[in-house]
């Protein structure tokens, strides 16, 4: 009896107790394996954090509401052969986006026989010393990934605090390399 104790001990002192992450359909063409306890996002969730005409095609978050996983379709539409010009125009769009960015990888990567453009990041948006609820600055780590497929560009996005960096970053690695988009989408 003692020895088991021991060995589950040693299993949460080590960290090897992550959650489990589960195959996910989001819909006819794009599948992903996500962390057993996410769950798609409510309609009040959408609304908070995607104030936009166009909603995303799965949006996902942990029980706390704090650690996000979502799919879009951007607006933008590029070609798979121009995949180094859309990487630069993704980059400069997600530097404007914050106030600080430090970018962790940045990289053209394959998975499932498909080309991705990977940002990894840790951002920052200032604080308002005038304002009532956003006094503070907000530190986020940021994993995305774009696919340029059939003229579409499709977003991948997690986002979690930057405290919780270090607990999720293996995960999301995991996640993004389990993204499975069919031809046709």
């Amino acid at each position: 009896m003692s020895k088991i104790l021991i060995v589950l001990g040693l299993v949460s002192f080590l960290g090897l107790e992550q959650d489990k992450l589960v195959k996910t359909k989001v819909n006819d063409h794009i599948t992903v394996s996500l962390p057993e306890d996410f769950f798609p996002m409510s309609s009040s969730d959408l609304a908070q954090r995607f104030p936009s005409v166009r909603q995303p095609i799965g949006a996902y978050t942990n029980m706390e509401r704090i650690v996000d996983f979502s799919i879009k379709q951007s607006a933008t539409q590029w070609r798979s052969s121009d995949i180094e010009i859309a990487k630069g125009f993704f980059k400069a769009s997600l530097v404007n986006l914050y106030d600080r960015v430090k970018i962790l990888k940045e990289e053209i990567t394959t998975i499932d026989k498909k080309q991705f453009i990977v940002f990894e990041m840790e951002t920052r948006i200032n604080g308002d010393k005038f304002s009532l609820d956003q006094k503070d600055p907000v530190r986020s780590y940021i994993y995305v990934q774009y696919l340029l497929i059939n003229g579409k560009t499709l977003v991948f996005a997690f986002n979690s605090p930057i405290q919780m960096k270090e607990e999720w970053q293996p995960m999301v690695e995991e996640m993004m390399q389990s993204i499975k988009v069919k031809k046709s989408v």
